[in-house]
């Protein structure tokens, strides 16, 4: 039974305080609640952040991915490279613009696409890669901006779980190509929900703006002109509003995650559970996703996920293989096609990590978690 008078646990949690609330009701008040000056300063405050390179916010990262494809040119008969072991987001985008994303394995064990599949990967149709920061861990930079400029292929970097990571002490999207962040409330930064892309062109910045808003342009006389087959996707300044002030305690956020992950790492080595890769500094640790040892248990996931439920733990699962969702089947993708993406998608098990977690919660769920494991071995 859980413990008596335990708050529920979830496994993520935005951190949100009085003076966050209060600043949205002011902007609330000032009736300007759809895109206007608040979003102009968090995209100022984002490109400052990341060496002043230009900055564009979006509903979702989703969206932002979407229209970071359209923005280079990316249509039917492009392939996308990405990895196996991602959120659905990635794929869907690809789609959405007619492309065919095209899957690769992943590291096993930092779980980051693996370059050398994706070089082989590569065809005549291939216009971009499209590699995932897992959990916060930056992919290696270095081969994968090596690889690029080999081939000539463009890179969009799906940095959802990564704002405020650094490789080599530059913050991812700092430098590079085109680089996608989200906020939605399971990540460091929240605006609710919400993206960003950071460019590496001014021209591409301002190319995005009519995706993002109907395809419109403005002309010299005041009338409109549409441009590009557009979407909807501008962020509401109220949202924005809220994306200032997250911004400006990212560094104390990432802090606490470092602290609580170290304690997970304190608690879990040497257990039968796999443990993701530490890295250094530069991680941001947006989750922890040990992988389970089902081999050495008589009970499933899920079964496993409901017994901490009932203990009052909440867990996730990051993330199921996309190759093998209905809607990927239909490319033709098969079980055993990436191994890693499947292993790390048939046992992994995100747990509890967010600022406003204390040490003792991260014991308690280390301590249900390791007692059930010894209570359902073989």
């Amino acid at each position: 039974m859980p413990v008596a008078n335990r708050p529920f646990i979830p496994f993520a949690r935005p951190t949100i305080d009085e003076t966050m609330v209060s600043a949205v009701s002011d902007t609330l008040r000032s009736l300007w609640i759809t895109s206007g000056p608040q979003v102009q300063a968090f995209e100022k405050a984002l490109s400052v952040m990341h060496g002043d390179r230009p900055a564009r916010v979006f509903t979702s990262a989703t969206a932002a991915l979407e229209v970071a494809l359209l923005t280079i040119g990316v249509g039917p008969g492009d392939e996308v490279i990405m990895p196996a072991q991602t959120f659905f987001s990635c794929a869907n985008a690809i789609r959405h613009t007619g492309a065919t994303p095209v899957f690769v394995d992943v590291d096993p064990v930092t779980r980051n696409m693996d370059l050398t599949l994706a070089r082989s990967a590569i065809t005549p149709k291939t216009k971009v890669l499209m590699p995932t920061h897992f959990a916060g861990y930056p992919l290696d930079m270095d081969k994968l901006y090596a690889l690029a400029r080999e081939t000539g292929l463009r890179v969009i970097e799906d940095a959802a779980l990564a704002i405020g990571s650094k490789w080599q002490d530059k913050l991812i999207g700092s430098f590079g190509d085109i680089v996608s962040f989200s906020f939605h409330p399971n990540k460091n930064i929240t605006t609710i929900e919400g993206g960003a892309l950071i460019f590496a062109s001014e021209a591409e910045a301002k190319l995005s703006e009519a995706y993002r808003f109907h395809g419109i342009s403005r002309l010299p006389d005041g009338t409109r002109d549409i441009t590009v087959l557009g979407g909807k996707y501008n962020l509401p300044d109220v949202n924005a509003r809220l994306g200032l002030l997250q911004l400006q305690r990212l560094d104390e956020f990432i802090a606490k995650r470092h602290l609580l992950v170290e304690r997970y790492f304190d608690r879990l080595s040497g257990s039968p559970l796999t443990l993701p890769v530490r890295g250094d500094r530069g991680h941001s640790w947006n989750f922890f996703a040990p992988l389970l040892p089902l081999e050495q248990i008589t009970v499933t996931r899920k079964a496993l996920m409901d017994l901490l439920h009932q203990q009052g733990i909440g867990t996730g699962i990051s993330y199921e293989a996309i190759h093998l969702t209905s809607l990927y089947r239909q490319l033709g993708y098969r079980e055993g096609d990436f191994p890693h993406a499947e292993k790390i998608s048939h046992s992994t098990l995100t747990l509890p990590l967010f600022p406003t977690l204390h040490i003792e919660e991260v014991d308690y769920v280390c301590d249900t978690l390791l007692e059930l494991i010894n209570h359902h071995k073989r």
